[in-house]
């Protein structure tokens, strides 16, 4: 026979399955041969009675089994639990106890491991044993927090005795700042009888100030390192003015060559480009070019545009318009230029291009700033110092001429009794007389590239300050008892973190820490110094510092710009004695132009400047609020520009022959001359010289030469009470 069937409803469906697969529903099944079955299934109770009872048993037997490994896996859920929190009690338990006697306890996984490896039984606490006393710290925060960590920061004593020890080195007091001011005043007075001393003291031949009503168009141009700017200023009469200006790269070709042609063609070629683009209609205005040099004929004198040349690099001064260049700095190398005027080079290219521009006058960035705040202070009190406290520092004064000792070389104005000094304080005791050294101080000194100069400039200025923050801050790295910058673990980082230092880091390289970072160090005044931590995240790659990192980084900071400020005041507070103003009843205020990017954006460096100015001796609480501190803004473009106004006047007033006087000589010749008479190119020319179209020589009459020597010496004599007046 065929497989064994079972048939019930005729419309039931029939699978062939192993009886075996579904124990838990019944079946009608036979087995012929090993073959499988042909089977429909029904319900249990529609089965006979032996097929149900050996379902029942099957169906037990499988219940069962479900049940014990259900049994098994909860039994182990359960004892993994307890293990759990049994470790977790013990960990925060030994936490506790090693937090007694200890500012900075390890990870709870190292204790755990030394207590497990330690002799004696472990005895697991039925409960941990909190202390009122101790604060929790969270070793496991929330992976993105909403809010800065607010936990007690853990207390490094071998950090903060160390941040006090740096701190205190850079400690300049009242009596510093009195000794120093003392030295300053010696030291200006030697300057300015002779040569040679560390306070040059150098005579500008700039003999006045503007006071704000001055009027005009004026030009400036300063050549100061890889970068030339041509500004024109308009002045408006009511210590207002407007500004516009250019700025174009320096070729490479033009900083190193043999010619110093081929770099002061270049510059006229700028200045002749602003000029049309911005001047056009008073460029073209004049129909017949001339040598502004000469000033003889050609542009009328309202169509001369009086440049004021910034030229930052070592010149000797021999008048308010020339200068020999005794070196050149900042990558140029130009051999045919040393020794030559700077003013004259630029002039003679500037002619050959036929500009209306004459260089009036030769600045110095300093003096400008001095000039720039006189013009633009409210009041009737002129200001008498400028002063710039930025990437270097140095100060210009007014100064009696009669105080001045040694001699000085060439023509100035003699009528004001007065000339601006510009001080080169940057170099004030090289010799160290009184100055604060630090190890930090000697070892930025000796880096540089001109050690035992500028000594003052490296203790005040911002391209130093950084450099000297940054010394101090790898010696306290050194120390291993400090911990600066580095953790054991997360535990003794505020943010459950632990700290690190790029390779890259500028804490590793000269000068790789810019004075800027002090800046936000001073700023920063919450309780976590998030911006400070941030920015030393951001510029200097130290990751993830913690609070007290922070907090050490910022105090060595303010120590170092505080001792600045105070050495800046030495300086100001100096001056302003040396002026005699200070006791002077008609004058209401002592007014003091500064620039710089430390009196403008160093969070409270002008607070500091006026805390020392209070107590030096002779100036006080009411002659400090007497002294008048005030941003002048681009001493290098518009104070050149007032310069240039300055020497313009100074120009007119030394005129030698009335332009009226010299047609007047021009026109006078021996009757039957009268082709000279029609053209007056030819009777510009010398009269020694003058020939007539046929080449033949024309002589003048007795009457001639009497008629100009009467008008000769009326000219001298004029001239001669002019000056004199």
């Amino acid at each position: 026979m065929g497989p064994a069937t079972v048939r019930c409803l005729a419309a039931a469906p029939v699978l062939r399955l192993a009886p075996s697969r579904l124990p838990c529903l019944s079946s009608s099944s036979a087995v012929d041969d090993g073959n499988a079955v042909s089977i429909v299934w029904f319900p249990r109770r529609a089965q006979d009675a032996g097929g149900s009872e050996t379902g029942k048993a099957s169906a037990t037997r499988q219940q069962a089994a479900w049940v014990g490994s259900a049994a098994w896996v909860l039994l182990a859920v359960v004892f993994v639990s307890l293990a759990q929190l049994l470790l977790h009690d013990t960990k925060q338990h030994l936490v506790q106890l090693h937090s007694r006697n200890s500012v900075f306890p390890p990870h709870p996984n190292l204790l755990l491991l030394r207590y497990l490896s330690s002799t004696s039984p472990p005895v697991a606490p039925a409960a941990a044993v909190v202390d009122d006393d101790i604060e929790l710290v969270c070793s496991n925060p929330a992976p993105f927090p909403t809010h800065p960590p607010t936990s007690r920061p853990l207390n490094n004593m071998a950090l903060a005795d160390e941040t006090s020890r740096v701190v205190s080195q850079f400690e300049f007091t009242d009596a510093d700042v009195n000794r120093h001011v003392q030295e300053f005043l010696r030291q200006l007075s030697e300057g300015l009888e002779k040569d040679g001393t560390s306070l040059s003291q150098i005579p500008t031949y700039v003999t006045g100030v503007p006071n704000g009503t001055e009027k005009g168009l004026y030009l400036s141009v300063d050549l100061g390192g890889t970068n030339f700017r041509v500004c024109s200023v308009a002045l408006n009469g009511d210590t207002t003015f407007n500004l516009t200006y250019s700025k174009v790269p320096i070729p490479k070709e033009c900083m190193v060559t043999d010619k110093a042609s081929n770099l002061f063609a270049f510059l006229a070629k700028q200045i002749e480009a602003f000029l049309k683009e911005h001047h056009g209609d008073r460029f073209n205005s004049g129909v017949q070019r001339r040598s502004t040099r000469s000033n003889r004929q050609g542009f009328r004198e309202e169509e001369v545009f009086h440049l004021g040349f910034t030229f930052s690099f070592p010149v000797q001064q021999l008048a308010i318009n020339k200068g020999n260049l005794m070196r050149w700095t900042k990558g140029f190398d130009i051999p045919d230029a040393v020794g030559k005027d700077v003013c004259a080079l630029l002039q003679t290219e500037i002619d050959k291009l036929g500009l209306p521009v004459k260089v009036a006058a030769l600045v110095n960035d300093t003096v400008g700033t001095l000039m720039a705040r006189s013009y633009t202070a409210t009041g009737s009190q002129r200001s008498i110092l400028g002063a710039i406290f930025g990437t270097g520092t140095n100060g210009a004064y007014i100064e009696k001429t009669s105080n001045i000792k040694k001699k000085i070389e060439g023509e100035y104005d003699k009528s004001t009794g007065e000339m601006i000094i510009n001080v080169e304080w940057g170099s004030f005791d090289n010799q160290l007389n009184v100055l604060p050294s630090t190890p930090w101080d000697k070892a930025l000194d000796a880096e540089s590239v001109n050690p035992g100069i500028q000594m003052f400039e490296k203790r005040i200025s911002g391209m130093f300050l950084g450099e000297i923050v940054r010394l101090a801050i790898v010696d306290m790295m050194k120390n291993e008892d400090t911990s600066l910058f580095k953790d054991v673990n997360s535990s003794t980082n505020d943010w459950s973190t632990t700290t690190s230092i790029g390779a890259k880091s500028g804490i590793f390289t000269q000068w790789g820490l810019d004075t800027a970072i002090m800046s936000v160090a001073a700023a920063d005044s919450t309780p976590e110094l998030s911006s400070l931590r941030q920015a030393l995240e951001n510029d200097m790659h130290v990751y993830n510092p913690s609070l007290e990192d922070a907090q050490a980084f910022k105090a060595v900071a303010n120590a170092v710009a505080r001792r600045a400020a105070r050495l800046s005041a030495v300086a100001i507070g100096a001056i302003a004695i040396q002026t005699g103003k200070l006791d002077d009843p008609t004058e209401e205020v002592i007014d003091v132009g500064v620039d710089g990017s430390l009196v403008e954006h160093y969070p409270f460096f002008r607070d500091m400047i006026y805390e020392a100015l209070r107590s030096i001796d002779g100036i006080g609480t009411k002659g400090a609020d007497k002294i008048r501190i005030g941003v002048a803004k681009d001493g290098s473009g518009v104070g050149a520009a007032l310069i240039a106004l300055v020497a313009a006047k100074m120009d007119k007033s030394t005129e030698t022959l009335p332009q009226a006087f010299k047609k007047e000589l021009s026109s006078i010749a021996r009757p039957g001359t009268i082709q000279q008479q029609q053209n007056p190119q030819k009777a510009e020319r010398r009269a020694d010289t003058k020939l007539n179209e046929t080449g033949t020589d024309l002589s003048v009459s007795n009457t001639a030469l009497a008629a100009g020597g009467v008008i000769g010496i009326a000219a001298v004599a004029a001239l001669w009470w002019s000056r004199q007046r």
